[in-house]
C-alpha cells in the first residue's frame, strides 16, 4: 500500500513487517500486542493511528483518538515522542500543532486529536469529554494493575465514539511480564480465542527489514550469552517465571581492583537505613564512562552496622558521622570530580535529617518502586555484563552475600506482587535504590 503526501510516499511494504500486516488490516475492534524489546510494536501502532487520521482528514472528518499510560508523567518521552516520529514517517507534521499543557497533537485543518492521558488522573480522563473517538491506545499496558482499570475508562471513550464510525477500535500493546501468571498475561490468553480481539505476538526475530540494527543485535546477543533467562523475557517476550534467587550471581564480576586505565569521572553513595534489629547498609559506586560503551559499574566498597545482638544500639547521630567517614575514605582513596548523588531510602527520614544537620548535605530520598520492577532494572544492569564488585572484605562479607540469599518467598511468585525475604537485604535494597535513581546514568532509562 502507497499513500501519498505532497511529493512523497510511505510505503507499508518498507515501513511495516510482515509480521505484523495482520494488526495493520484487521477489522476487528480490539487488538492485544504483547512482544520483547525491539520486535517494534509500539512503532507500527503508532503508524496505525497516524494512517487512520490520515484518511479521516482526507474525508474532512474531524476525528479524536485517545493515548494512555498508567502514569501520566511517562507521556512525554514515550507516545507522545512516537506520535511524532510517525507524523514524520507520513511527512505531515507540518499540517499538525504539537501542544504540551495538556499534551496534545492537533491537525491545523480538521482539528483532528490525538490526546495523551495519564491513568492515574482518571477523573480528569473521565471528565473531559472529546467526542468523535475513533480509536484508544493503552502503552505499556502491564504497568496497569488490572483489567478492571481499562473498563473503568473503555465505557467511557464507548460513549464518546465518532457517529460515522462503527466502534471505536481499542489498542493495547506490553512487554509481557516474567511471571506467566501476572494478571495481564493471563488476560490475554484468555482472550486468543475471542471472534472480537486479534491477540499478536512479536519477537527481534520477526524483523525482514533490517530495522534492528547492527549495535543492537550486539547488545542483544550479549545479554544472550550473559543471561540466557533475562534475554528470552526481554527480548523473545517470553514469560520464563521468577525463579528462586532474585539474581544471577555470576552476572556479578568480582575483582581485585579497578582496572589502572578506567577513570571515574563520578562516586555515587546508597543508603538503606536501618533500625531497632535490622543493618544500615552504604554502598560506594564508581561509574566509568566509555565513548559508545553502556558505562561499567564499580562497586567499591561497603559500609556496614547491624545492631543484632547489640544491648546499646548505634542513634541516627553515630550512623550519620560514621557514614560521613565512610565517604571522606572512599574520596580520598578515589580522587574524583565530585560525588554525583547520594541515595536513600525515602523511608528513612532519621538518619537523611541527621545527615543534613551534621554536614549540610541533603540525602536524596529514593521514588521507590514494586519490588519486581526495582529488581528488573537490577537484572538488565547485570544481563548487559555492567557489574563489577571490588574484592575488599565488606563487599564480600555482605554485598556478595546478601546478594546470593536473596531470594523471592515462594508463596508470592505466582502473585500479582512478587515479594522478597526480608532478612539480610541491606546491600541489596541499597543497591537497587542506586539503580533506579540513576537510571538514566546508567543507560537504563526504558
Amino acid at each position: 500500500m502507497k499513500i501519498s503526501s505532497s511529493s512523497t510516499t510511505f510505503q507499508t511494504t518498507k515501513e511495516i513487517n510482515p509480521n505484523f500486516y495482520s494488526v495493520w488490516n484487521t477489522k476487528k475492534p480490539y487488538i492485544v500486542l504483547s512482544g520483547g524489546r525491539s520486535s517494534f510494536k509500539s512503532s507500527v501502532v503508532a503508524l496505525m493511528l497516524v494512517f487512520k487520521m490520515l484518511i479521516a482528514i482526507k474525508q474532512n472528518q474531524t476525528v479524536e483518538i485517545v493515548i494512555v499510560r498508567k502514569v501520566a508523567n511517562t507521556i512525554a518521552d514515550s507516545v507522545y515522542n512516537k506520535i511524532l516520529w510517525a507524523l514524520n514517517k507520513f511527512h505531515i507534521m507540518h499540517q499538525f500543532t504539537p501542544r504540551k499543557s495538556p499534551y496534545k497533537i492537533i491537525h491545523k485543518g480538521t482539528k483532528s486529536t490525538f490526546h495523551f492521558y495519564g491513568q492515574d488522573d482518571f477523573q480528569k480522563l473521565k471528565s473531559n469529554d472529546v467526542g468523535g473517538i475513533i480509536a484508544v491506545w493503552y502503552e505499556e499496558a502491564s504497568e496497569f494493575k488490572n483489567a478492571e482499570e481499562f473498563d473503568q475508562s473503555n465505557s467511557t471513550f464507548m460513549r464518546q465514539k465518532h457517529p460515522e464510525y462503527p466502534y471505536v477500535q481499542f489498542i493495547w500493546s506490553y512487554n509481557p511480564p516474567r511471571n506467566p501468571y501476572n494478571w495481564i498475561n493471563e488476560w490475554s490468553t484468555a482472550l486468543q480465542d475471542s471472534e472480537e480481539y486479534l491477540v499478536h505476538r512479536s519477537s527481534y526475530l520477526d524483523d525482514e527489514l533490517g530495522f534492528v540494527t547492527e549495535q543492537m543485535l550486539n547488545e542483544i546477543e550479549r545479554i544472550k550469552q550473559n543471561d540466557y533467562d533475562y534475554y528470552r523475557y526481554l527480548y523473545l517476550g517470553e514469560a520464563v517465571g521468577l525463579g528462586t534467587n532474585v539474581y544471577n550471581m555470576d552476572n556479578f564480576h568480582l575483582i581485585d581492583e579497578v582496572p589502572k586505565n578506567e577513570r571515574l569521572p563520578f562516586v555515587y553513595f546508597a543508603t538503606d537505613g536501618g533500625h531497632q534489629q535490622s543493618a544500615t547498609a552504604c554502598l560506594c559506586i564508581g561509574l566509568s564512562m566509555r565513548y559508545g560503551e553502556k558505562p561499567r559499574v564499580y562497586v567499591l566498597d561497603t559500609y556496614y552496622y547491624s545492631p543484632r545482638g547489640k544491648v546499646r544500639k548505634k542513634a541516627p547521630s553515630q550512623l550519620s558521622k560514621e557514614i560521613r567517614a565512610f565517604e571522606l575514605k572512599m574520596l580520598n582513596q578515589y580522587p574524583v570530580t565530585s560525588v554525583r548523588n547520594r541515595t536513600i531510602d525515602s523511608a528513612e527520614g532519621a538518619l537523611r535529617n541527621q545527615y543534613f544537620e551534621d554536614f549540610n548535605i541533603r540525602l536524596h530520598p529514593v521514588s521507590k518502586l514494586r519490588k519486581i520492577q526495582m529488581t528488573e532494572y537490577v537484572q538488565s544492569l547485570l544481563a548487559n555484563g555492567q557489574v563489577y564488585v571490588v574484592k575488599t572484605e565488606n563487599n564480600v562479607k555482605y554485598f556478595l552475600d546478601e546478594h546470593k540469599r536473596y531470594t523471592w518467598i515462594e508463596d508470592t511468585v505466582f502473585s500479582e506482587n512478587p515479594q522478597v525475604v526480608k532478612e539480610d537485604d541491606h546491600t541489596c535494597d541499597a543497591f537497587e535504590y542506586f539503580v533506579i535513581d540513576n537510571k538514566r546514568d546508567l543507560g537504563l532509562e526504558f
